[in-house]
């Protein structure tokens, strides 16, 4: 891996902020639904806040990318405005799809976040149709598919691999292996040791990196855009870490190794990177505290301003579903 990608000091402190943003955003939102704010199913991404906060720091606005139904951190992280975000999940008409997508089918293409469905796996060769699209217009963007490790499995990952190698298309395909595939160990459902190793089969890189290190997740994405761009083709990432909570909130996560969960607690990467800009003099506990406290603040008027917002008229029922607008 090229230490020419290797991050300085302002994209260090920009995948900081954005990792912040994750982590309080999380947090409200699991307590928005827990104290009844909100009534929405949601899927918890906590301890995976570096993954995405890290990608796309090395992307662009115009960059594509495709997400999952659990992919509110890829979002937010790619630059979804938080009030847009809020009054979505709330189901409010002044959410980024009038409150008709909800938490699991968000969308925001002023900043390249496009459709998302609630298939698992769908996101790959989504991202496969915007790349050609990007490839034959010489419009010059990156398109980013990201993805759990179970679907891995199914044959739109290979299907999708396959195409982008053989068409050579500017698309990265990322891997966020959280090592539970809803309530199924990596280890019951994956032949293999690991999932970057089959992008030999299809003649394009594969990298395997820890997800929880911003630096090292930052050049692997870096380095997979960059290859990207410049016409070279496809590359696949394996970003391994680990999910605090179970696949949906509520459930009691008695199927995960407790053991295993603790110890990837105690590791958080989130205070873990925090504290490493302050020892390596990168940041000021102040300047860190400043970034928090601001991202707190906007995620409260957020969720202010998605409460105080109306619901949709029962007239967008018929609405943004055909061609040509019917009469409800």
């Amino acid at each position: 891996m090229s230490s020419n990608y290797e991050p300085g000091r302002e994209i260090q402190l920009e995948i900081f902020r954005r990792m912040a943003l994750l982590v309080a955003n999380d947090e409200q939102t699991r307590r928005a639904v827990r104290t009844g704010r909100l009534v929405m199913p949601y899927y918890s991404y906590r301890g995976q806040e570096i993954i995405p906060s890290a990608l796309c720091t090395a992307l662009s606005d115009g960059d594509y990318l495709c997400t999952i139904y659990r992919g509110i951190h890829d979002m937010l992280a790619k630059g979804m405005p938080l009030k847009d975000l809020w009054a979505e999940v709330a189901g409010r008409i002044s959410g980024t799809c009038k409150g008709k997508g909800g938490p699991m089918h968000l969308t925001y293409p002023a900043k390249g976040i496009m459709v998302t469905t609630g298939i698992v796996g769908s996101s790959m060769p989504i991202a496969n149709g915007l790349a050609w699209a990007s490839q034959l217009s010489g419009d010059g963007r990156v398109s980013v598919a990201t993805f759990g490790d179970g679907a891995s499995n199914i044959g739109a990952f290979h299907e999708s691999l396959n195409l982008a190698a053989i068409w050579k298309l500017p698309v990265i395909f990322v891997c966020q292996n959280n090592l539970y595939a809803e309530h199924t160990t990596f280890e019951k459902c994956t032949a293999g040791a690991n999932v970057a190793a089959r992008a030999q089969g299809y003649s394009i890189p594969g990298v395997r990196v820890d997800g929880n290190d911003p630096i090292a997740m930052y050049t692997a994405a870096r380095e997979a855009v960059e290859r990207a761009r410049a016409g070279e083709g496809p590359t696949l990432i394996e970003a391994i870490t680990f999910r605090f909570f179970g696949h949906a909130l509520g459930d009691n996560d008695s199927y995960m190794d407790q053991a295993q969960k603790k110890a990837a607690m105690e590791a958080d990467p989130a205070p873990r990177f925090r504290a490493r800009l302050i020892a390596e003099g990168l940041a000021t506990e102040a300047e860190l505290a400043a970034i928090e406290a601001d991202v707190n603040a906007r995620i409260e008027e957020a969720i202010a301003s998605a409460l105080a917002a109306p619901f949709p008229e029962v007239s967008e029922l018929t609405k943004d579903v055909y061609g040509a607008e019917v009469a409800a």
